[in-house]
């Protein structure tokens, strides 16, 4: 993605200039199958992921892939990459993250027959991290920083299935905006609201956008808004030239949101310059938006509520709005 070097094999950065790769779109898009737009898998380990509901609140669309398989969007870049590497003979990876990608990682390794190793910080807890260990993940507790975690997952002997440096992970977000343009009948919304951290969800589907629009599917890519905490906010900073010190812990209720030095900054904030923007929210609003969901039947983790501060914020008017739901609100409950 930075230099034009084409990827050899299966290795994670680039040999030359230690960028990310992504996967080329340079084939028509098919309205009929939308896995037909995946033409390198051959066979989807496939758990029923893909083609969750957008329901409809007052002028807003609410697209809820809270209801995927293990209960978040990232079950759209690990079926991808899953089925990929599967193809590809892998049969033991590793990957670091102790929220929704490693429980994503671990359902589809599992499901794939693979052996899962996910490294965690040392003072892991929550649903998530039970839920990981219960797909048979082998669970590898790490000192340090969040930093250090992804050290430790990369320099394993097993084979590296990072959600955010494997192209196809990001690739299989694509899926997302191709549902959200057929639901509203192949017509792209006004703006598309996502939470923002590591990056793989604003690439991937700006990708699945922009190959609509190449192909005269739809007439504009929508106006993505990325949204981050003020805890958070590296790209908001860079978008606005704002001033920014990352924190050396986060204590946001946006646990998922936790990407304090992305390493795709670079590509994110060039896809929001060329079509978007980037809105920080409080954890004071992120509250009000999350208790507000749930009074209306839409149960999210905080870290999903930011997209519906972030629209109360920017008072639109009279647009086509969606709203992503990427992760379920039973994941942020804590049971005594």
């Amino acid at each position: 993605m930075r230099c034009g070097s084409v990827r050899e094999d299966l290795e994670v950065r680039c040999k030359r200039c230690g960028g990310p790769f992504k996967v080329v779109i340079d084939f028509p898009f098919v309205k009929s199958d939308l896995r037909a737009n995946f033409p390198y898998i051959k066979e989807w380990v496939t758990l029923g992921e893909f083609n969750t509901p957008m329901i409809r609140k007052n002028n807003v669309w609410f697209k809820l892939d809270s209801l995927n398989p293990t209960g978040s969007y990232k079950d759209r870049g690990a079926v991808t990459l899953i089925s990929y590497l599967k193809g590809r003979g892998i049969r033991r990876i590793s990957e670091d993250s102790s929220g929704n990608a490693g429980a994503s990682i671990a359902a589809y390794g599992a499901a794939a027959g693979m052996e899962v190793e996910i490294y965690v910080p040392e003072n892991v807890s929550g649903v998530k991290a039970k839920q990981i260990e219960l797909y048979g993940a082998k669970i590898i507790k790490v000192k340090g920083s969040r930093n250090d975690v992804a050290k430790a997952a990369e320099g394993s002997s097993a084979y590296y299935a990072s959600h955010i440096l494997q192209p196809h992970f990001r690739d299989g977000i694509r899926s997302l905006a191709y549902e959200v343009v057929r639901d509203l009948g192949w017509r792209a919304p006004d703006y598309f609201f996502i939470p923002t951290s590591a990056g793989s969800l604003l690439l991937g589907v700006y990708e699945g956008f922009k190959h609509m629009l190449n192909d005269g599917i739809i007439d504009k890519i929508p106006r993505i808004i990325s949204v981050q905490t003020e805890q958070v906010m590296p790209v908001c900073a860079k978008i606005k030239g704002i001033n920014y010190l990352p924190p050396t812990k986060v204590t946001s209720v946006a646990d998922a949101l936790v990407s304090t030095q992305p390493y795709l900054l670079e590509e994110m904030v060039k896809i929001l310059k060329e079509t978007g923007d980037c809105v920080v929210v409080s954890d004071e609003e992120i509250i009000v938006a999350h208790k507000e969901l749930a009074k209306n039947g839409i149960l999210v983790e905080y870290s999903s509520a930011v997209v519906y501060a972030a629209y109360k914020k920017m008072r639109l008017s009279g647009e086509s709005v969606v709203l992503h739901i990427t992760g379920h609100g039973l994941k942020s409950i804590k049971f005594s």
